[in-house]
């Protein structure tokens, strides 16, 4: 399932996203707009902040902004900031690859399989996904 944290980190990029220029937004103009708490945003603005994808400039003017073109913003990289692994199982992630404990062979492991699918069809939208799909399917 999707957390909160992911879903409203989405919401918010898209909606930064949709600004005609990269001017600064205030994060209360976010939070109201897209009825996210703003201090659970402010978390997640800042995460967003320390792993490239946001800038920020304080004082009057001020606010959060994207630091690339929305169309460079694959959506893999803003799951992997906010979610974490793609993968639900850690034995067919791709960047956090861990061997499940009670397995003795995932290749005939019917559960490894199955996820393996299920990570494959989902890493296939996330790649082919930009945020400024997201925009186009939102207006």
């Amino acid at each position: 399932m999707l957390s909160k944290k992911t879903k409203y980190g989405i919401k918010a990029l898209t909606f930064l996203a949709k600004q005609e220029n990269r001017t600064p937004i205030q994060i209360a103009a976010i939070s109201k707009s897209e009825n996210i708490s703003l201090k659970f945003l402010e978390s997640i603005l800042l995460t967003l902040r320390k792993n490239g994808i946001l800038g920020s400039k304080k004082g009057k003017g001020g606010g959060y902004y994207l630091l690339k073109d929305p169309r460079e913003i694959p959506m893999t990289s803003i799951m992997r900031i906010l979610e974490g692994p793609i993968s639900m199982v850690p034995c067919v992630s791709l960047n956090f690859y861990e061997k499940c404990e009670d397995c003795p062979d995932e290749n005939k492991c019917a559960v490894h399989n199955l996820m393996l699918q299920l990570r494959d069809s989902s890493l296939s939208i996330f790649r082919n996904t930009s945020l400024a799909d997201l925009t186009q399917n939102t207006n």
